[in-house]
């Protein structure tokens, strides 16, 4: 099951409600409805924000999940880095992509990520909608995209770890000009010694979207995982 979180793809685009509880709220209610349908506790995997917010799921909820994998993600402490929401904002302003030719999207991220199989830059093409002009419009409007960078920005896993009951994977990504690349692995360090029952699976080198990139070998660590008795 895949979900979109408020402001993405086909779910609803409130113009508030992106702080991470409320976001973690969410997926809780999600997951009450296929516990509902006989679906009960998953593993539940994320990535990048998503990936702070399944930690946040595994430290609020943790009777709703069997565990979470947290992929490029789950360690991010934005204000680590930019300890002002200004420098974080113009830090990390996405680019405003509204208007840009689908052919011309399209041939850009198959230029910069010459690896990554079809179905990863499908799936990446997959974050915007296709207007009948030959255009894009990004599904996440750079208002609330900015809107989740504050829930992100004052979001602090660092202060929940030692409180998650549940087993937590961490899966990230290392590569020349990676988010965060130069502190990443003291942040991993951290949660791996933090966190009472993790598993940490780098993928090195690869991009930050490593799941897009290297799509049948996460899938394999994600199995692992569930088969061996981590999250049991």
């Amino acid at each position: 099951v895949a979900v979109d979180l408020r402001g993405h793809g086909l779910s609803e685009k409130p113009d508030s409600g992106y702080d991470m509880q409320t976001v973690t709220n969410d997926v809780a209610g999600v997951l009450r409805v296929l516990a509902s349908q006989g679906y009960e506790r998953p593993v539940v995997a994320g990535q990048s924000w998503g990936g702070n917010v399944v930690v946040e799921l595994a430290h609020l909820y943790p009777d709703l999940v069997r565990g979470v994998v947290a992929v490029d993600g789950g360690f991010l402490e934005l204000q680590e880095h930019f300890p002002q929401w200004e420098q974080c904002s113009l830090a990390l302003r996405p680019p405003n992509l509204l208007g840009t030719p689908v052919a011309r999207m399209r041939g850009y991220m198959e230029g910069a990520h010459p690896d990554w199989p079809q179905t990863g830059i499908d799936g990446s093409m997959a974050n915007f909608e296709h207007l009948p002009d030959g255009t894009i419009r990004p599904w996440l409007t750079l208002e609330r995209h900015l809107m989740v960078l504050r829930g992100l920005w004052e979001h602090k896993p660092t202060h929940i770890y030692r409180d998650i009951s549940v087993p937590v994977m961490f899966v990230p990504a290392e590569g020349p000009g990676g988010v965060f690349s130069d502190t990443k692995r003291q942040a991993v360090e951290r949660a791996l010694h933090s966190v009472p029952k993790v598993r940490v699976e780098w993928f090195s080198p690869a991009d930050h979207d490593l799941h897009a990139q290297h799509p049948v070998r996460f899938a394999q660590v994600v199995h692992t995982a569930t088969t061996d008795g981590f999250f049991s």
